[in-house]
């Protein structure tokens, strides 16, 4: 019965969260609304406040499984063999892309910092730094190990912020429009991704940095 028990708590959890997502991608983060949440996970009322409290512990747990996801996602470039025929930063820039993509109800929170929950939510703050970690991981494929710490600071905010301001014309701004359509966009997103790769990887040669060995 204990067993039981604890498998309706957690897939009552996951409905109530993956309906969160859904609206969120589809309405935004604005729209996200205990009642709603509730209607579309097909729960009572009362579900989402048991487990959640508010919106802002939705919020949270989005932030805390995106950065799980994000900090995964650049784990796996570096073991599954993608090195092997693709330069780490072009790996991380793609990685960082895919992620936004595939979870965009997840991007659209885990990065405000109105409603992250970051620094509320010590959990959440520990996978939004997990997940920078692991990008400092690439970064350090790509400029090496021994880079001064400020250097390999400032190529991890290069990389972040660049591989950052594309998902979000992606997903949020008017390239899809501008390029007209989808595919369209994506092609050119490509494009962009080998031309930061390429520069970062001309950057770091310029200053003397030696790539690490994958």
């Amino acid at each position: 019965m204990a067993a039981a028990a604890t498998e309706q708590h957690g897939d009552v959890r996951r409905l109530v969260l993956d309906a969160a997502i859904a609206i969120i991608e589809t309405d935004g983060a604005e729209s996200l609304s205990m009642r709603e949440v509730a209607r579309r996970a097909g729960v009572s009322h009362q579900a989402p406040y048991h487990y959640f409290g508010d919106r802002s512990g939705i919020f949270a747990a989005i932030s805390q499984e995106g950065f799980a996801a994000l900090a995964h996602a650049f784990q796996q470039v570096q073991t599954d063999g993608t090195l092997d025929s693709t330069s780490p930063a072009k790996a991380g820039f793609t990685a960082y892309m895919r992620f936004a993509r595939e979870h965009v109800g997840h991007f659209r929170v885990m990065f405000r910092a109105d409603i992250s929950g970051l620094t509320s939510h010590p959990e959440a703050h520990q996978c939004a730094e997990e997940a920078f970690t692991e990008l400092r991981n690439m970064v350090a494929r790509t400029i090496g190990d021994s880079a001064d710490p400020q250097d390999a600071l400032t190529f991890a905010l290069m990389m972040w912020s660049q591989a950052h301001g594309l998902a979000t014309l992606m997903l949020d701004g008017p390239l899809e429009a501008r390029f007209g359509s989808l595919a369209n966009a994506e092609k050119q997103a490509d494009a962009v991704i080998d031309l930061a790769s390429h520069m970062m990887s001309l950057q770091a040669r310029d200053l003397g940095l030696t790539p690490a060995q994958n």
